[in-house]
């Protein structure tokens, strides 16, 4: 699998398929040498198959591979050797760092061995499928390791963190949230519930994250299960997936807000969140952000509501000489984010590119404008905290960044921001944080498809902790592989291509133990 991201391109192109190629040549699934690539995508490939398999050309199971010989390939080149040595020292040494806090070596040799197995070839990365392609894959080991050992994910989490940060140099953090569809209810979370990879409501499960996402590349930070409400007072399915008493229903954007904590609590912090609207439009999450004095840039539906800019509220006059005075209070009830766009007019939008894309610039229309959004939720809060210090609210509401965009072909505005940044951010900059949250979509598609982060057959709390932290690390292990800049690819248009070498997809000694 290590070939998987290694060969890797974003984004996804029709060179980087099934078997990948070496030198003009294309290889097999099982290694086997198919000739001379032919231009254009691979008759076994596709963009389902762009996360090409080491497997391809390792041939993942058999007696040569396990030696680092290829199929049908005697002659193996010896440059590809020391690639090879080079980049399995790399993951011991990095296997020794994350796995510091991990106390006995058996434990940290079976996390070394999971890895390998997250990162190799394979349909399937159940537990019983990795054993069973890795020569020193034990399932008995480790399923003990993953579902029955205490060792403490967070130590490595955050191991992982402190190393991605400094890599990434992200320009935000995303907050997003991802389905695992699964079978039967006593798998821990597990609930019908709405399920977006399946874009219906269904028996899944769901995790809430915050990603590190950068120009170049962006990984995963931290994982939150969300437990429904009818988990919390389901005392046979909380003792038999052995879920903490202390851990309840708690609602999605209070998981973001909980990990963003956590982060903090280890001396990290945000350069600025983003979220799509599921978050964005939850005005307490935006509270909740601005307490903690993070800038963020969130999407929102069209029906929250903003006063204008420059509304201001009214006092009314007191009834009387007796009582307190009235809180001053707006005179209109505050329009749609959608009802301002519409005032604007098209006159009011400017084109702007934000990204290469792999089919050329990516570009649409965009206008900024400030606004105070309005509602209960927005001003209890600050009423509270007003009257608390001073005793009086002027009534003003804070002001924030309403972003829109309307696309060329459309007849009406289709999206729409609120961002706290300040009022001398450009419209360029918010767009492209804006459009940053497409690399969490890329994150979870490696993290499914090419690493197995939805194929865990335990049903145990401590074990899809265990399970999620260990596909993160092999996420992060394969994004530090990866080159710092991106590199052109004149093959396919002039796109922004983030390709790594393909020797390192030749590894002698990566499936057999040291």
């Amino acid at each position: 699998m290590l070939g998987s991201l290694l060969r890797c391109t974003l984004p996804w192109s029709p060179e980087s398929s099934i078997g990948g190629e070496l030198g003009g040549r294309r290889w097999g699934r099982r290694g086997r040498l198919l000739g001379t690539a032919p231009r254009g995508r691979d008759r076994r490939g596709g963009r389902g198959a762009s996360l090409g398999k080491l497997g391809g050309v390792l041939g993942v199971g058999g007696a040569d591979v396990a030696h680092g010989r290829l199929l049908g390939d005697a002659e193996q080149p010896h440059q590809l050797e020391g690639v090879g040595t080079r980049v399995r020292a790399k993951s011991a040494l990095y296997v020794a760092d994350v796995f510091a806090s991990v106390p006995r070596k058996d434990q940290r040799a079976k996390g070394d061995c999971y890895l390998r197995g997250l990162m190799l070839d394979g349909r399937r990365k159940s537990i019983q499928a990795m054993a069973s392609r890795l020569p020193d894959g034990n399932e008995q080991n480790l399923q003990q390791f993953v579902n029955q050992s205490t060792w403490d994910p967070v130590p490595v989490q955050r191991r992982i963190c402190e190393r991605m940060l400094p890599l990434i140099a992200p320009t935000a953090w995303v907050i997003d949230d991802v389905s695992l569809p699964k079978d039967g209810r006593m798998s821990v979370g597990v609930a019908p519930q709405y399920c977006g990879a399946l874009c219906k409501r269904a028996n899944c499960q769901v995790a809430v994250s915050v990603h590190a996402a950068g120009d170049a590349a962006s990984c995963p930070l931290q994982w939150r299960l969300f437990l429904p409400k009818e988990w919390a007072a389901d005392t046979d399915r909380r003792t038999a997936t052995r879920v903490p008493p202390e851990i309840t229903h708690r609602e999605k954007w209070r998981l973001a807000l909980d990990m963003l904590d956590t982060l903090a609590g280890w001396g990290m912090s945000p350069p600025v969140v983003v979220a799509d609207a599921a978050y964005g439009t939850n005005a307490h999450l935006r509270a909740g952000l601005a307490e903690r004095g993070i800038d963020y840039v969130l999407a929102v539906r069209a029906d929250v509501s903003a006063h204008p800019f420059d509304v201001r509220p009214v006092a009314p006059d007191r009834k009387g000489p007796v009582g307190c005075w009235p809180q001053p209070r707006y005179r209109q009830p505050a329009p749609s984010v959608a009802a301002l766009a519409a005032e604007l007019g098209r006159e009011a939008f400017t084109s702007l590119t934000w990204r290469q894309g792999s089919r050329g610039e990516l570009r649409s229309r965009f206008a900024a404008v400030r606004v105070r959004p309005a509602g209960k939720a927005v001003e209890r809060p600050i009423r509270s905290a007003a009257s608390a210090e001073q005793g009086w609210w002027d009534g003003i509401l804070p002001d924030c960044w309403l972003l829109i965009e309307w696309p060329e072909d459309a007849e009406a505005p289709t999206d729409y921001w609120l961002s706290s940044l300040s009022a001398d951010t450009s419209i360029t900059d918010l767009v492209r944080l804006a459009k940053v949250r497409w690399r969490i979509e890329h994150d979870y598609r490696e993290l499914k498809h090419g690493l197995g982060l939805d194929h865990f057959e335990g049903r145990s709390w401590p074990g899809w902790h265990h399970h999620v932290t260990l596909v993160t690390a092999a996420h992060a292990f394969l994004t530090e592989q990866r080159p710092a800049p991106k590199v052109l690819d004149h093959r396919v248009g002039e796109r922004q291509a983030l390709t790594l070498n393909v020797k390192c997809l030749f590894l002698p000694g990566w499936v057999a133990s040291d």
